[in-house]
């Protein structure tokens, strides 16, 4: 049999929990599907949450479930495979186990995925001692010897970021052309931030703590931190199924509302464009369950236009 709710929330972080709790208590039956693979699983905690700060993502994720399920959110483990629009006002969405979820409003709170350098040992580190946002984890980075790997604008700006904490950076390219213009060169000379093209051999640790990256010509960086500006993707291709607009880097364009160009379907989190923070996802699920449920309000309940 078909289940169907009044929305349904693809994405079980700090988005679509949110947004499940509002709508929940708007008395909307809600239905949350998570593939449980979150972005951040690994992070030894999420930085600026308030009344959560440096919690994990685990826990903060069991909280919300916690949370919603007191006010009749049901949870769905599984991955989407497919999200139909059949008439602008019912959406079916297909599990890869075969079950079928209809709503008549869908939430994308889908987040994104990192693209990770080829770097042995680089996973023995993640979310620990290497990370990809220097506003989540600059604070820890202080004074800290870094390296950020990555090419172009993205790498500088990751580098001029984190001097905020730390004035021994190096941008190490692994292998690929610096791709840099002549005044961004000049700039990270000033700071004096050296770029090297070699290629990284591997990351050396102990435990989850980075100590070193060696060169393959041979040379090993001293190295406490690392950061990489490689690139990202959509967590899956439900925006692209739908038909919402997306920008250059396939997040999805949403209006004040969190409304995304397709009607009645909407997009939270780190999947829209801005700051990619557990907070801000948060409060971005908030704002779309406020959306939402003021779309599902029928006219003779609404005060009309003065």
């Amino acid at each position: 049999m078909t289940a169907r709710y009044d929305v349904a929330i693809v994405g079980g972080g700090p988005a679509g929990l949110c947004a499940a709790l509002w709508l929940a208590r708007y008395l909307h039956k809600v239905a949350v599907i998570d593939s449980g693979d979150p972005r951040n699983w690994e992070t030894r905690g999420i930085n600026g949450y308030l009344g959560h700060q440096g919690i994990r993502s685990p826990e903060l994720r069991a909280i919300g479930r916690e949370e919603g399920a007191k006010y009749g959110v049901e949870f769905i483990n599984g991955l989407v495979d497919e999200a139909v629009n059949e008439e602008g006002e019912l959406f079916a969405i297909r599990l890869h186990e075969g079950a079928v979820i209809e709503a008549h409003r869908i939430l994308l709170a889908i987040g994104i995925k990192d693209v990770w350098p080829d770097i042995p040992g680089l996973e023995r580190c993640y979310g620990e001692t290497v990370h990809v946002c220097p506003d989540c984890d600059g604070y820890e980075t202080r004074d800290k010897k870094t390296v950020v790997v990555g090419k172009g604008r993205k790498a500088v700006g990751m580098a001029l970021a984190l001097t905020t904490w730390t004035r021994e950076i190096v941008i190490c390219t692994n292998g690929e052309p610096p791709d840099m213009e002549q005044k961004l060169l000049d700039q990270l000379k000033l700071l004096n931030i050296p770029v090297l093209d070699e290629p990284i051999k591997c990351v050396v640790s102990k435990s989850s703590e980075i100590t070193g990256v060696e060169l393959a010509g041979g040379m090993c960086l001293d190295c406490e931190r690392l950061y990489f500006a490689i690139g990202q993707y959509p967590a899956d291709d439900l925006g692209a199924q739908l038909g919402c607009k997306r920008d250059n880097l396939g997040r999805l364009v949403i209006d004040e509302r969190n409304h995304t160009s397709v009607l009645n379907v909407f997009a939270a989190g780190d999947i829209t464009p801005g700051p990619q923070i557990a907070i801000g996802a948060a409060a971005s699920g908030a704002v779309a369950a406020m959306a939402i449920h003021a779309s599902l309000v029928p006219d003779t309940r609404k005060l009309p236009p003065a």
